[in-house]
């Protein structure tokens, strides 16, 4: 007996708009806090990029001073002109990494919000990539670029000193791998894509140091302007960050940057446990005491500051911190028993008390890690 074909119903031929395609460059810029410049940024594109088919993308990141809704009525009226608001989500890759994978375009861009890059330099970017380029960056410490106008003195050493880091121990060959300022052909960046962190700043460098093939890369020269309007969104927590970023990339991206941030500040934990234990028992108290005290006087240190650096894009607020806080309290303190254990076993095989205080420390660090990831600031 004869059974039936599987007949397999083809979808029905869809009708494209050839006037409707994507452009051929996004760009994308990153927001938070910036509605005095969201429509300079946009007057500067359209006055750069005629002839050019091209869109912005404004990525915000939930901002209170109603930059989304600015950006949307502008979109109302130039289609060109494309919004991404995130929220509990925070931060200049994560949100550079999203406007990205957003966007069809051949050559995707990024460019900061605040007017100090030049947007002149687009559609010499844009030239040099149909030329071949893979990726194009606007450099402030390549032939004239200058970053002197654009940042103070400690910010512009601060810079310098990280790009030399940069260049010697990632072997990135490239002027100014800190920029974020830079245009890159969409294939390259889509393989880069799930090897990039999602947390810091500073992109470029994770994209430079994460390619395992050397990209065809130019740089032209940019003056970094002063800020427009509002206040830099850059802070003190940029160099953990970047540092942070450093080691994960040394390490081959074998320890996450979020991680090498959770172990610094529990390094940064143990000196202060030492000396609150010290000023304990100096006051008199008994050692058990003391040493209870100075364990929880260091557990609440590392959480506000893991709350504030290592979780900066799920940061805890308001009732929120208090069961956070309190998750944590008993997450660290079942790490203790794990630290105790790991070590207790490695001085019986191995007789070395330093080995044994490793082992206990890096179990207990990874077991804290991933137990507060997943209670205490679980992703929503």
């Amino acid at each position: 007996m004869m059974q039936n074909a599987c007949v397999v119903e083809q979808p029905p031929t869809l009708a494209y708009d050839s006037a409707q395609r994507s452009p051929e460059l996004s760009v994308i810029v990153p927001t938070f806090n910036e509605a005095p410049n969201v429509e300079l940024v946009v007057r500067a594109l359209v006055a750069s990029l005629r002839g050019i088919d091209w869109e912005v993308i404004f990525v915000d990141d939930d901002s209170s001073d109603g930059t989304t809704n600015l950006v949307r009525l502008i979109a109302r009226r130039d289609g060109r002109v494309r919004c991404i608001r995130r929220i509990g989500r925070r931060g200049l890759a994560g949100a550079s990494i999203e406007g990205m994978l957003s966007s069809s375009a051949a050559v995707i861009a990024i460019m900061d919000g605040d007017m100090q890059h030049d947007v002149s330099l687009l559609p010499e970017m844009l030239r040099r990539i149909r030329a071949g380029d893979d990726l194009v960056i606007a450099s402030r410490f390549y032939r004239s670029g200058s970053a002197a106008d654009g940042l103070s003195r400690a910010r512009l050493g601060g810079s310098r000193i990280a790009t030399q880091l940069a260049r010697t121990l990632l072997h990135i060959d490239v002027s100014d791998p800190m920029s974020g300022y830079f245009a890159i052909r969409r294939p390259a960046f889509e393989a880069l894509a799930p090897r990039l962190s999602t947390q810091g700043f500073k992109i470029l460098m994770d994209i430079l140091a994460s390619t395992k093939q050397p990209l065809q890369t130019s740089e032209i020269p940019l003056r970094f302007r002063p800020r427009q309007h509002g206040l830099s969104k850059l802070d003190n927590l940029v160099a953990a960050e970047y540092l942070s970023l450093l080691l994960a990339k040394l390490t081959g991206d074998l320890l996450s940057l979020r991680f090498v941030l959770f172990a610094l500040i529990g390094g940064s934990g143990v000196v202060v446990h030492l000396a609150v234990l010290k000023m304990a028992l100096a006051s008199g108290l008994a050692f058990s005491l003391a040493q209870m005290t100075a364990a929880y006087v260091a557990m609440t240190g590392n959480f506000f500051l893991n709350n504030i650096l290592t979780y900066r894009d799920r940061r805890l607020k308001g009732w929120r911190l208090i069961s956070g806080l309190a998750s944590f309290w008993v997450v660290c303190s079942l790490g203790v028993i794990a630290n105790v254990g790991a070590g207790q076993l490695v001085h019986e095989q191995a007789s070395r008390w330093w080995m044994a205080g490793l082992a206990g420390a890096g179990l207990g660090a990874v077991f804290n890690y991933f137990a507060t990831s997943m209670l205490t600031w679980r992703a929503r």
